[in-house]
Order: C-alpha cells, then structure tokens, then sequence
C-alpha cells in the first residue's frame, strides 16, 4: 500500500487515492450501538493519524475522526432509527459527518433526500465507501456550512462540542437555523463545550466507545433539540 499512495507533499491525492487509503487501514464491521450500519473502522485513532501525514507525504491534517464510530454520532443514530418518523420523507443534512453514520441512519430510516458534510477530505472518501457498504443514497461534500442557510428540513450533529472554537461557530449558527425553522439534533456525550442553555434533552443512551477513544467503556450519551436561544458557552 505504501509504494501505491506515497505521493510527495506537491501532490493533491485523488477521491480514489483517499477511498484506497480508507479501506486499506479500516475494516468493515458493524457499529456496536447500531448494528444496523457497517462502517470502515480503524483500531487505533494516533496511529492512523501519523500514517495519514507521513505515508501520504501530507502535513497539517484533520484526526481521523471518520474512521470511528462516535460516542455522540452513535446515539443520535440510534435515536433517528427508533423513531424513523423524525426524518422520513424529510430534507436531512448530517453536519461534521465524519464517517457518515447518522446520514447513513437518516437514509435507512427513510429521509427523502441525505447529506453529509464534512471538511476533511479524507471523511467524504470515508463517507462514500460507508454509503456504498450500506446499500444507501446519500449525497457527500466537502465543504464548510457553517453561516450558510441549506435547503433542509432537519440538521443533525453527531459528538460536535469537543472543541471550543468549532462549537463557538457552529452553536449560534444552529440557533440562527433553528430560529428560520430548521429542527436541529444533536448528539453529545457530555464534551465540555455543550451548551448549557437552549438545547432540551429528548433521549439518553448509554452507549459503548472504543477503548482509544475516551476514558471510559460506556459514555452517556444526550439527544439534543437545538433551540433558537441557544447559548455559546457552557453555563
């Protein structure tokens, strides 16, 4: 695999040369606290993230958070395939989408139309193998939405407070789109950026995380309905 995809840091790597790279260090298995997807997952996140640099000969890189299943994402997938009237026959946009999961909850839970976003590169060739694997349409891009008003019925966001700066843009902006009627969930597992106001907790799930991921067997995981007045900053 080495030789194949070692490209030099003056190189933009191609769709396929990401989707070989994401096959080549996941493996295909069902999500534990959803097993109704099967997602391309790795064992480890660091060394994935090192191979990523160094074998593709590329620096400054997102984590690879589309090669595992998140706390956060497994939840609110878990909740749109038990309650599959939140999302049938709606406009859904799956926003940080990572590996795909919940976009690809949305479209087995009958979504008439799927998107899944993401700014890394790496997650939309991720989320097209996953799509693939799962025998569902959904629609990818890479592309940073953030300010923008998408023609959709419903946002979710799948484990997105991890970061102070990511959440300060991304909260007001699920405010402002809920505010012009957009339903917006979210799932979190306690991260330390989840606002504290505007948001109301409509499930909870106590879900199983990979062991190289956080610090515990089981996170807690909240379903979150994102309301206009939601608050930046933790309370």
């Amino acid at each position: 695999m080495g030789d194949r995809l070692r490209t030099g840091r003056a190189r933009t790597l191609t769709v396929a040369d990401r989707a070989a790279f994401v096959r080549a260090q996941t493996r295909l298995a069902p999500v534990a606290f959803v097993p109704e997807v099967r997602l391309h997952q790795a064992d480890e996140a660091t060394a994935l993230w090192h191979l990523t640099e160094a074998e593709l000969g590329l620096g400054d890189l997102q984590p690879p958070f589309w090669a595992f299943a998140w706390a956060g994402g497994q939840g609110l997938a878990r909740f749109i395939l038990d309650h599959p009237g939140i999302v049938a026959g709606k406009r859904v946009l799956d926003f940080a989408s990572g590996s795909g999961l919940v976009a690809i909850a949305a479209a087995k839970a009958g979504a008439a139309l799927v998107e899944a976003v993401d700014i890394d590169p790496f997650a939309h060739a991720a989320i097209q193998e996953n799509m693939a694997a799962n025998a569902v349409a959904v629609t990818a891009q890479c592309a940073d939405l953030i300010g923008t008003r998408p023609a959709v019925d419903i946002v979710l966001a799948g484990d997105v407070f991890y970061d102070r700066s990511f959440a300060a843009a991304a909260t007001p902006w699920f405010g402002a789109l809920a505010a012009a009627g957009v339903t917006v969930l979210a799932g979190d597992p306690g991260r330390h950026y989840r606002p504290r106001r505007g948001v109301r907790e409509i499930a909870a799930y106590d879900v199983p995380v990979h062991p190289a991921l956080e610090d515990a067997a089981l996170k807690r995981v909240a379903v979150l309905s994102v309301d206009a007045d939601v608050g930046v900053e933790p309370g």
